[in-house]
């Protein structure tokens, strides 16, 4: 077999199909776009929310208020029973958790959430934790750190 030799699948290319060529070709006289309107007109196009005209969906739907969530701070979570897999005694940061592949993609913070029960005694650097992960790693005799704006906050 040499690359001169490749050939598509049977089936795998299709023919175009080829409009107003004549009534007989099934796609002939208005070339599938219908009779008049405005899609039947050379040059056409409208966007996908165009209603005709009526009064779009966006602007009927009232608006009010303020919403926070452009400006909210997000946390990925990472519960304490899946920082089982560090050593005793380790130190847990945010560049840890990402080589561990327990804090993926973009976010403002990490927050420690209590699920699952912790084995080890570990220092956890962290911009927030839940109550329920804060006792359960003082329990074990590990350190509870807070990073970034949460601990300038705690300080003063």
């Amino acid at each position: 077999m040499r690359l001169h030799n490749l050939k598509p699948r049977p089936g795998a290319k299709h023919r175009r199909k080829r409009l107003g060529q004549g009534e007989a070709s099934g796609r002939g006289k208005t070339a599938g776009r219908g009779h008049k309107g405005q899609a039947s007109r050379a040059g056409s196009s409208v966007r996908p929310t165009f209603e005709g005209g009526q009064m779009p969906l966006y602007r009927r739907l009232p608006k009010r208020g303020f919403n926070n969530k452009r400006f909210a701070t997000r946390y990925a979570g990472v519960n304490v029973a899946a920082l089982n897999q560090f050593e005793e005694g380790a130190t847990v940061d945010e560049a840890a958790l990402r080589q561990a592949g327990l804090a993926k993609g973009r976010f403002d913070g990490i927050k420690i959430l209590g699920d699952g029960e912790l084995t080890r005694k570990l220092t956890v650097s962290a911009h927030a934790f839940s109550a329920a992960a804060r006792t359960k790693i003082e329990a074990k005799g590990g350190r509870c750190q807070l990073v970034g704006d949460a601990a300038a906050v705690a300080a003063s």
